[in-house]
């Protein structure tokens, strides 16, 4: 199976928290929409549709950089969801397997491989729908979608998955979301990047009607039980920027995994150590 689309979701970036700038591992200033553009490219994804909101169109293409080639905007229609707005690219992937990521994460692979690029191959690989999951302590269920799975045999990183369950409360979690491996306390929630074959667009299509317009957890709980799919534990972290402190968090990460990483460090050190010295003055 080869995966060369790909989608971005901004529809629902109010903020236009992809459109703000970051310091790249190199030391470059870009978009997080340029950094999630490359994370595209590194997975050989080289024709990659925005999502985005009505009247936002010129913007994101200009935040695309020296990526802007690569780059198809979608104004998102219908009704302002998740699902709708994947539903919306369904033209656009004609039939063919594609890479998404979310637009309100940075990703930093642990590896010398991109994130993305892990997820991909796996998929390329076993020809189904996979997602990327990270192990998440409890008290963050309420920010990812949560899968139930069993590993696959002879593997560390990959699980078979039976349940989805969007933002589910730590005792369902407990009840039905136990990963056997993991520690006590955390859970397989999503990294923020799937490859989805076309049998996900079918399902989205289906569950569209419903009263609450479907989600996408919804439908990939579906095709869990319809096809095999699998999750990929990535070597990597994922940022979510729409939280307290979360672009800081995303910049912090991409500084200390690239050239200038012994002098963010001192930075960080000297700033904990000028707080630590002001309050033993008091």
């Amino acid at each position: 199976m080869r995966i060369t689309k790909g989608i971005i979701t901004a529809g629902g970036d109010a903020r236009g928290l992809a459109l703000q700038n970051l310091l790249d591992p190199e030391g470059e200033t870009k978009s997080v929409l340029e950094v999630l553009l490359s994370e595209c490219v590194a997975a050989n994804v080289r024709d990659v549709a925005v999502v985005v909101r009505p009247g936002t169109e010129n913007a994101y293409l200009k935040a695309a950089g020296g990526l802007e080639s690569v780059v198809t905007i979608i104004p998102q229609s219908g009704e302002p969801t998740y699902a709708q707005a994947l539903l919306n690219c369904e033209e656009f992937v004609n039939g063919e397997a594609c890479l998404h990521l979310v637009g309100d994460h940075v990703f930093v692979s642990h590896s010398g491989v991109q994130c993305a690029r892990q997820l991909v191959e796996v998929a390329a690989r076993e020809e189904c729908s996979v997602s990327g999951v990270q192990a998440t302590r409890e008290n963050l269920l309420t920010l990812f979608g949560t899968v139930g799975a069993q590993r696959v045999p002879q593997t560390s990183h990959l699980f078979e998955v039976d349940r989805v369950v969007e933002k589910p409360t730590p005792t369902e979690a407990e009840q039905n979301l136990i990963v056997p491996g993991l520690r006590l306390g955390h859970y397989l929630c999503f990294f923020g990047m799937h490859v989805f074959t076309p049998q996900l667009f079918a399902i989205l299509g289906d569950i569209a009607g419903s009263p609450v317009g479907g989600t996408l957890s919804e439908a990939l709980d579906k095709l869990a039980k319809q096809d095999r799919y699998l999750a990929l534990q990535v070597e990597g972290t994922r940022f979510a920027i729409d939280v307290g402190y979360g672009m800081l968090s995303a910049q912090l990460a991409l500084a200390l995994s690239g050239k200038d990483r012994e002098q963010v460090l001192s930075m960080v050190v000297d700033l904990v150590t000028q707080k630590e010295l002001s309050r033993s003055r008091l």
